[in-house]
């Protein structure tokens, strides 16, 4: 019996930022410690090339078993440790960090790639409006 592959991948979508978000405008995640947040991970993967990667890329490569993979894992091992890792559910891009606190909305298009937009933009303005994508917002910080 194969386990049930989850995904955390949607589709013609658009994520605006949280209402509690404290961020005015689209900020870089800075490191901790000198040590690069899984918020900052995951903003440098999305902003260098933009819709190239879906959530689910973005999500497994940023989580602990995804940095644990060295460069130089066979293509069979990467695919392993990913359908172990997606055989249980995970939470998807409304809980990062970047729509919860760093006033980043995120876009996916009809094939599930995603790309980021700074909350102050006229591109996040226009997304927000667009009638024909699914809008959901990310996930507050604080209870109501």
């Amino acid at each position: 019996m194969t386990k049930p592959i989850h995904t955390t991948n949607y589709f013609d979508t658009f994520i605006r930022v949280a209402e509690d978000c404290p961020a005015r405008s689209g900020e870089e995640p800075p490191p901790r410690a000198g040590q690069p947040t899984v918020a900052g991970l995951q903003y440098a993967m999305i902003a260098k090339a933009p819709y190239r990667y879906t959530s689910d890329d973005v999500i497994f490569a940023t989580s602990a078993p995804g940095r644990e993979l060295g460069a130089g894992a066979s293509k069979a091992e990467k695919s392993a440790a990913r359908a172990a890792f997606f055989s249980r559910g995970q939470a998807c891009m409304r809980a990062s960090g970047l729509g919860k606190r760093f006033g980043w909305g995120v876009h996916a298009d009809g094939k599930g790639r995603i790309a980021i937009y700074a909350v102050d933009s006229a591109d996040y303005q226009a997304l927000a409006r667009d009638s024909n994508l699914t809008q959901v917002s990310a996930m507050r910080s604080k209870r109501a």
